[in-house]
């Protein structure tokens, strides 16, 4: 990428809201079907969040954040349709790479997906992993209207914006001691979901037993 433009993630606009909000730190990635190499690659560790609006479904979010798929539907303005706003930029402080449904189910209560959702994008290309992207977010003094171009379409998860809009570096939205409690929640829940399937395959691998009877 061109280090000169500033990046962009694309990011279904409810997940964009949310995280703008401080309501929460994570996103689940496992690539869109236009990457160029076939899966996610974490290509920028800083970057500004573009909203999307195509594939977003109120019944693919959980109860408690549809209120921002909501906001997120009454953004789309048919006399704007070429016009976006951008709101927030992120930092990855963390790229967690999920492959078991144990550890999906200790992020459950961190993410906007439903479970079942969650469950079908583990399972979409198995071998790949599910990243988890903690994300040190900083909201824009104003929203940056930008012009909606081609180049920006498909299913594909980095752009590079045609406007400079590199001024202005946000306020973060949660607090440094907030922001350091979610990524330790999240990094310990990982880490005993993790202890445990090494347990449980150490007991295949014994046949059951740990130590000597």
């Amino acid at each position: 990428m061109n280090q000169l433009l500033p990046v962009a993630f694309k990011e279904w606009a409810v997940a964009v809201n949310a995280l703008a909000e401080g309501k929460t730190i994570l996103l689940l990635r496992k690539g869109g079907i236009a990457e160029e190499t076939k899966d996610f690659q974490l290509e920028s560790h800083s970057f500004f969040l573009f909203p999307t609006y195509e594939h977003q479904k109120a019944n693919l979010v959980k109860a408690k954040y549809r209120g921002f798929w909501s906001e997120a539907q009454a953004e789309m303005n048919p006399e704007a349709e070429d016009i976006v706003s951008i709101v927030c930029r992120a930092e990855v402080v963390e790229d967690l790479e999920i492959f078991s449904l144990e550890e999906l189910e200790q992020l459950r209560d961190f993410h906007i997906w439903t479970d079942d959702f969650a469950e079908e994008r583990l399972r979409w290309k198995k071998k790949n992993p599910l990243h988890a992207l903690l994300l040190r977010v900083y909201k824009l003094s104003e929203p940056v209207p930008i012009p909606r171009l081609e180049e920006y379409g498909g299913c594909k998860s980095w752009i590079q914006l045609q406007t400079d809009i590199h001024g202005d570096i946000g306020i973060p939205v949660l607090t440094d001691a907030e922001f350091a409690e979610q990524v330790w929640k999240i990094k310990h829940l990982l880490s005993i979901s993790q202890q445990l399937e090494e347990t449980a395959a150490e007991k295949r691998e014994t046949g059951g037993s740990l130590g000597p009877v």
